[in-house]
This record gives structure tokens, C-alpha cells and sequence, in this order.
């Protein structure tokens, strides 16, 4: 077997390959102060404005990055927090959702597979997505899965990333809960 700098072949590929699978960690960390940032979004196939600093005003905003909508994985997350908006109103957390989709395929999108619960905003340009370190490294046209909660003093309470949609929707409820107890 051919040898690369005192390495065979196949460990070579192995340690090349085992890297490339340790996942990426959110840039923002627990207290970083959350960029603000106002997008154009759609709930329920209507178009508004979305600000981070008017959602703040009304209590913690849970913002979550995706890759692109109506694909596999996005479309489970999308039901999921479809699914748990209405709880995380109750502790008055905002949810919102962030791609690279344009708005007319978000339109679309928030009422077939965010069921017409919560907004999903658009982020062609990527600005967002490089202001919170949500750019896919492997395909950096897109998202990576990232979740945070913001307080509403603008820093960050929790982050997850996971390319795998099942848990952001448990991780994130947990977070504002864990808020939402603390500031009764």
C-alpha cells in the first residue's frame, strides 16, 4: 500500500473523511450579542417585514437556519415547529425560520409546511446567514441547520447545530423554557 507522509492510503482517506463528518459549532456562543437584522418573510403566503428588534420587544425569538425549503429534512423541521409554535407563544417566544429561498418559494412554503403557524424569511443575499455563522461549509450557497435562542436583550441563550432535524425543535423548547421560568 502506497504511503503518504509516514501514513497508508486508507488511513489517509479514514482520518480525511472522519474529519470532514465532526460537525461544525455555531460561531455565536451563549451571551454573544445577536446581530439585529430585518428580512423580508412570509407567514402564511403573506409578505411582511420581519425585525429581530420588534420580535425581541415581545419576548425571546427562537431563530432557526435551514438549507432549503421543501426538502427532506427542512420540511420534518418545518412541521415539527409548526407543530410546537403555539407552546412556544405560551412562554411568549418568537419562532422564525431562515434560508436562502426566495420569497416567493417561502410564500409557498410557510403555508404547506409551516402550516400557517410561524414566518419564514428570506436571506438570498446571505447577510444573515454570515452574520450568524450559518453558512454551510460544504455548500456554502446554502444554510447549515442551525438553531438559537435570543433573549430579549439581544444575546444569545442557547445554540445547536445538527444536520439532522430532530432534535432542534425539543433542544430549543427546552431553552426557552429553561428562560420562561426564570423570568416569570
Amino acid at each position: 500500500m502506497k504511503r503518504w507522509f509516514g501514513m497508508t492510503a486508507a488511513a489517509a482517506i479514514i482520518g480525511v473523511t472522519a474529519w470532514c463528518m465532526i460537525p461544525a459549532h455555531a460561531a455565536l456562543q451563549n451571551g454573544a450579542a445577536a446581530p439585529d437584522f430585518k428580512a423580508q418573510a412570509s407567514l402564511g403566503g403573506k409578505v411582511f417585514t420581519f425585525s429581530l428588534a420588534d420580535a425581541l420587544k415581545q419576548g425571546p425569538v427562537v431563530l432557526y437556519f435551514y438549507p432549503a425549503a421543501f426538502t427532506k429534512g427542512c420540511t420534518i423541521e418545518a412541521h415539527d415547529f409548526a407543530e410546537a409554535t403555539d407552546k412556544f407563544k405560551e412562554m411568549g417566544a418568537t419562532v422564525i425560520g431562515v434560508s436562502h429561498d426566495n420569497i416567493d418559494t417561502l410564500n409557498k412554503f410557510s403555508v404547506s409546511e409551516c402550516r400557517s403557524k410561524f414566518a419564514v424569511a428570506a436571506d438570498t443575499d446571505q447577510k444573515i446567514m454570515k452574520s450568524y455563522d450559518a453558512v454551510l461549509a460544504l455548500k456554502p450557497d446554502i444554510a447549515n441547520r442551525i438553531s438559537y435562542v435570543i433573549a430579549p436583550d439581544g444575546k444569545v441563550i442557547y445554540s445547536y447545530v445538527s444536520m439532522d432535524p430532530d432534535k432542534h425543535v425539543q433542544n430549543t423548547m427546552a431553552a426557552v423554557r429553561k428562560w420562561h421560568e426564570a423570568h416569570r
